[in-house]
């Protein structure tokens, strides 16, 4: 059957002249994308950095609470929803929520909205196991359109949501469908309130630290975060409130981002707080720019975790069979020669404090919760250091990462590892 030629309401575009590029799309592609849609019985969208770049937020709000479609989100693209949207089901991919991954586990048709499909959204090509399968993709970017063997709409993100509005009046999901959503999403979020109070002693999981942030951050600050467990922790934890109200370098997961970019947000918004969320591991590498942003009068909330080591790596080395190795922040033992000796005595607060911060040392979460309280009411970028329990992990959620694992070894372990990496390869799709 030939795809309706669907009349986009080229007035949208009009009203937005004063844009450098606002592609519209293409009238058949944008058809072929309507009906599949229309055909479907359980859709996704899976929303990325576009929906945030082109500011359709709104827009994706209005078309999800229409169609009652779920939405997903990136990386790149959290925020894209408020948290408590009927139709927000959180994170997607390998570092994605329970209702998400379910959802896309078992979707006709996904609607990619200015996303990649990094190999994290797509959790290593397993995230689609629906053998009848669709992709729409909006991206203004021809290539990225094209992925998957899409239907490819080029287009602005924004342009295209509110064209699919007007397109899609009258399609609605079935009852059955929204109230899986429903269902799914209440349960995601019992569980996001269960790693918030653990009630775990005599140190906090991570879960409880980013839960502590949340509860004392308001709807318009911002939370900036970019390497090790911290980025998966909260693209699953994290309930963003208000667009760019949560920042992810996580392109190339770079250590040491956290200070300069948050100075960076800072400046482009100073009436917002901006909470800085980074390890031990990450401070240890660049915490100099703490004397910028008391130069500058830039204040910035930050809260360093110290888990005595590099606990992100450190916990992806131990699934792969290698036991973690040189990842723990202690003295070389002169009697065995390996890295198992005391820990060593980093006085984060001091460092902080020598640099021109005011910090302060949290030994339990009350302590924490006090500090963030009295952070607010200071005038200059303040350090807060909370020791957490290492071993207390955010579990993954029916996705998986591929990670090589060394195809010949004479460790056991190892050999086990590489066992379930080979059985886990076999649920890879790709789709052309």
């Amino acid at each position: 059957m030939q795809a309706e030629a669907y009349d986009f309401p080229v007035e949208l575009f009009q009203k937005r002249v004063w844009l450098i590029r606002r592609p519209q799309p293409d009238a058949v592609s944008f058809g072929r994308a309507v009906e599949a849609i229309r055909a479907s019985r359980r859709p996704l969208i899976i929303a990325g950095g576009g929906v945030l770049y082109s500011e359709a937020w709104q827009a994706l709000a209005t078309l999800a609470a229409q169609t009652g479609i779920p939405v997903g989100e990136t990386q790149a693209g959290k925020g894209s929803l408020p948290y408590d949207h009927p139709q927000g089901v959180g994170a997607v991919g390998a570092t994605g929520t329970l209702a998400a991954n379910r959802l896309a586990h078992d979707a006709d048709l996904v609607i990619g909205i200015g996303t990649r499909y990094s190999d994290f959204t797509t959790a290593s090509m397993t995230a689609f196991q629906n053998p009848r399968v669709r992709f729409v993709n909006i991206n203004v970017a021809e290539f990225d359109a094209y992925k998957v063997a899409a239907i490819p709409v080029v287009a602005d993100a924004r342009l295209a949501l509110e064209g699919l509005t007007q397109a899609l009046a009258g399609y609605h999901v079935s009852a059955d469908y929204a109230a899986q959503v429903a269902a799914l999403k209440e349960k995601w979020e019992a569980e996001v309130d269960r790693l918030f109070h653990l009630g775990n002693q005599p140190r906090p999981a991570q879960s409880e630290v980013i839960g502590a942030i949340w509860e004392a951050s308001g709807p318009r600050d911002i939370l900036l975060s970019a390497a090790g467990s911290h980025p998966g922790d909260l693209h699953k934890l994290w309930r963003t409130r208000t667009p760019n109200g949560y920042h992810l370098e996580y392109g190339y997961s770079c250590m040491g981002y956290e200070v300069p970019g948050a100075l960076g947000a800072k400046m482009a918004d100073p009436s917002r707080e901006v909470y800085v969320f980074l390890g031990d591991g990450t401070y240890l590498l660049m915490p100099t720019e703490i004397v910028t942003s008391v130069q500058e009068g830039l204040k910035l909330i930050i809260v360093l975790v110290d888990n005595h080591g590099f606990a992100s790596i450190g916990g992806l080395s131990q699934s792969l069979g290698s036991g973690g190795f040189g990842t723990h922040f202690r003295r070389r033992n002169t009697a065995s020669g390996q890295l198992d000796g005391d820990y060593l005595p980093v006085d984060y607060v001091a460092n902080a404090q020598s640099l021109g911060a005011h910090a302060m040392k949290a030994n339990n979460l009350a302590d924490l919760k006090a500090a963030l309280r009295k952070a607010k009411t200071l005038d200059r970028t303040t350090v807060i250091v909370v020791e957490t329990e290492r071993a207390l992990r955010v579990p993954g959620y029916e996705a998986w990462w591929d990670v090589a694992v060394a195809e010949v070894s004479e460790s056991a372990s190892v050999r086990e590892a590489r066992a379930g990496y080979q059985e886990a390869r076999k649920k890879q799709r790709y789709h052309w």
